[in-house]
């Protein structure tokens, strides 16, 4: 999946973003959150149901990963097929990755069937994510250096060189920092600082 313009990107939402549909008297209500684990989604989804304790359904969707990798889809009773593989399709079509999108639906006492269901739950989870603000993100790793002292100057060049962030330091005469940068900088940056006598890096996260 291509969640982003560039292979150490992604594109996302920046805020809760939210939609309406109507059909036949049935209302069906999409908000999208941008997230970033399942601990989190599982929170919202909390609150969710809370907030619409009086929706017959609801069903949700999300994707997670930097390369969209973990997914899921619920239909929370629905048909099989009708509502959490709609609202994940939406996700999908947008090119969005780590967001999670939510249809409560108010029954209206009408029954729309297989299609009508479907299209309800795309178009709600849609509006949804078209008034949200999409932003793209860089992925970014995060590495922790050791040094002697004699090496600042140049570590501090290429720090500067390769649009590194500094992260928090210990200065002595043996010296550590946490560093940052693009994931498509990756072999660039450790090329360098691996040739430098007495550095050594551990890599610490990727998000």
């Amino acid at each position: 999946m291509n969640t982003g313009s560039t292979s150490d990107s992604y594109k996302t939402i920046r805020s809760v973003s939210e939609g309406i549909y109507k059909e036949k008297g049935s209302r069906f209500v999409a908000a999208a959150y941008p997230v970033s684990c399942e601990e989190e989604i599982k929170a919202i989804l909390e609150e969710v149901r809370k907030k619409h304790h009086g929706a017959r359904h609801n069903s949700y969707a999300y994707i997670l990963g930097k390369d969209g990798s973990k997914w899921r889809a619920n239909d929370d009773n629905e048909p099989s097929g009708t509502a959490g593989r709609p609202i994940l399709g939406q996700i999908r079509s947008h090119g969005l990755s780590n967001v999670l999108l939510t249809v409560s639906r108010y029954f209206g006492g009408t029954l729309l069937g297989v299609s009508g269901l479907t299209n309800a739950y795309k178009t709600a989870a849609g509006n949804a994510l078209n008034n949200a603000e999409i932003i793209e993100l860089a992925i970014m790793e995060y590495y922790e250096i050791r040094f002697p002292w004699q090496a600042m100057n140049d570590v501090m060049r290429i720090i500067k060189e390769e649009s590194v962030i500094q992260g928090s330091h210990t200065f002595d005469l043996e010296c550590t920092m946490k560093v940052s940068f693009r994931s498509g900088s990756k072999e660039k940056v450790l090329d360098r600082l691996s040739r430098m006598d007495g550095l050594s890096w551990k890599f610490l996260e990727v998000r």
